[in-house]
């Protein structure tokens, strides 16, 4: 066979093979009219029979009816998540100093143990307050024996008014330097402040301590305050008392609820970050301070159209949909705003219950006919013959 002769059977073949393509492949009406040769479909000759299995029915005018399956479109909101890391601290944490210098007698505490408020923890050498205190005593009661005097010799006229107030003035001063004594003396007992659980203890008995000295240090673990960093986008939805999630870093099997309890006023201007301070209940006292968390918290956003991810299409022009209006099909442009497992919210023209296909996507075009799945269709030769 001559060589013009293989070129005009090859383009017999590829105008055969492009007229039964434009015919019978589902999105060729579609493809065709994008390319702006539409014309080439409405030129090709109808097929002789119709298939009874497709998904293809007539029309009244004769027009293809394309069977769909649908979903009504829904509402979702949007979920804003922050996410932050933050270092836990105690409730109250204290460093017990005592109040003057002194010989460290004894510690009256171990490490680890738990202590109450106003309980003694450890005690100072104390003679020298305790004779102060003896001394205080002994003055005190000898004030008194003079303002007695003096009064009953103010009632024979003996002694002057004035006598009497010097007297009293005397016994208020000798009050006063015994409770002097008694504070000294109970100073030498060093309390502690708060109630809570006792450190490592810095320092033994027997030891010259001042009051620049630590004796122990006391954390209040009840609670456990979390302090961390949010972008100051999120400086207006915080508010005290918000839930949020705190998962220890070093154990993120676990999770612990917690509320914001405390917001910084100012936003820094370096990191341009709000500081946010939370506290976690810690009743198993499983929490230390020091420990880094990892913070969640969510924040209900905007409200959008939800749809089945299998109704997203993309085209040349971006993602669209089949909506369908009086039992034809119309193109929506849609923007995808988020995805989550079952649904895709956008952002269209879609209100919630519109009919959106799902399903037979690649047989739709724009204003054709379809009927959904599962759905009666009328029947147009029975509204006639009535």
């Amino acid at each position: 066979m001559s060589r013009w002769k293989q070129i005009v059977l090859g383009l017999v073949i590829l105008v055969a093979a492009a007229a039964a393509w434009a015919r019978f492949y589902p999105g060729a009406p579609e493809v065709l009219a994008r390319w702006g040769m539409d014309w080439a479909y409405g030129a090709t000759p109808p097929a002789k029979e119709a298939s009874a299995a497709g998904s293809r029915q007539g029309g009244r005018n004769g027009a293809q009816i394309v069977t769909i399956v649908a979903s009504p479109a829904a509402s979702a909101t949007i979920n804003d998540r922050l996410q932050a890391i933050g270092t836990g601290r105690a409730n109250a944490s204290v460093t017990v100093n005592p109040y003057s210098s002194g010989r460290l007698a004894e510690l009256l505490v171990e490490s680890g143990s738990h202590v109450d408020k106003g309980q003694i923890i450890a005690t100072l050498d104390s003679e020298t307050e305790i004779i102060s205190q003896d001394r205080a005593k002994l003055a005190l009661q000898d004030a008194q024996s003079k303002l007695d005097r003096v009064k009953s010799l103010r009632a024979s006229n003996a002694a002057t008014p004035v006598a009497v107030a010097d007297a009293e003035v005397v016994l208020a001063g000798a009050k006063l330097a015994l409770q002097d004594a008694e504070l000294a003396l109970q100073r030498r007992s060093i309390l502690a402040p708060i109630a809570g659980t006792v450190g490592i203890l810095p320092i033994s008995a027997g030891n010259y301590v001042t009051n620049q000295s630590a004796i122990a240090t006391l954390d209040d673990r009840s609670s456990i305050l979390v302090d961390f960093q949010v972008p100051e986008r999120f400086a207006a939805a915080i508010k005290v008392g918000a839930q949020l999630t705190a998962t220890p870093i070093a154990n993120p099997s676990n999770a612990y609820t917690g509320t914001v309890s405390a917001i910084d006023n100012h936003i820094d201007e370096k990191s341009r970050t709000l500081l946010v301070k939370a506290k976690i209940a810690n009743p198993a006292d499983s929490l230390r301070a020091g420990m880094s968390f990892g913070i969640t918290m969510k924040f209900p956003g905007e409200t959008y159209p939800a749809v089945s991810p299998l109704a997203i299409l993309w085209g040349s022009d971006g993602a669209y949909v089949w909506q369908i209006e009086n039992g034809k099909a119309k193109r929506v442009p849609v923007r995808v705003i988020q995805r989550n497992t079952e649904t895709v919210l956008i952002d269209a023209k879609i209100d919630s219950g519109d009919m959106v296909v799902t399903e037979g996507t690649q047989s739709v075009s724009e204003g054709g006919e379809v009927r959904i799945a599962g759905q009666e269709q009328p029947n147009p030769n029975a509204a006639e013959g009535s």
